[in-house]
């Protein structure tokens, strides 16, 4: 149900286009305007995580969602939530876009 930071930039970077990975983030838009996760790999949905039940049909069930939010508390509630709803394929990005700023990508800031 989770994947740590690395393991979701290994899989972005070797991801067939056609079965990409969603990155579904769910922080609000004055978080995303700070900092955000970029993969030309993969698309990005950004949908705050009070949206996601009445926004469920704009997420695909075909491929992999990878969610994540500052830390990663927010988005484990909503894969959490996906899982119950039958979206099998979500996944928490461990430790959310603060990891991946520090462990990945450090000219994502951090805030």
């Amino acid at each position: 149900m989770q994947l740590p930071v690395r393991d979701v930039h290994a899989l972005l970077q070797s991801a067939d286009p056609s079965a990409a990975p969603v990155l579904l983030d769910v922080r609000e838009a004055w978080e995303v305007q700070l900092a955000a996760i970029r993969s030309p790999a993969a698309p990005t949905l950004h949908i705050p995580m009070q949206e996601i039940p009445a926004r469920l049909a704009e997420l695909p069930r075909d491929r992999p969602i990878l969610c994540y939010c500052h830390h990663g508390m927010r988005s484990m509630q909503v894969v959490r939530f996906l899982h119950q709803q039958g979206y099998d394929e979500a996944l928490n990005v461990a430790g959310g876009i603060e990891a991946w700023s520090l462990q990945v990508d450090p000219g994502v800031p951090r805030y």
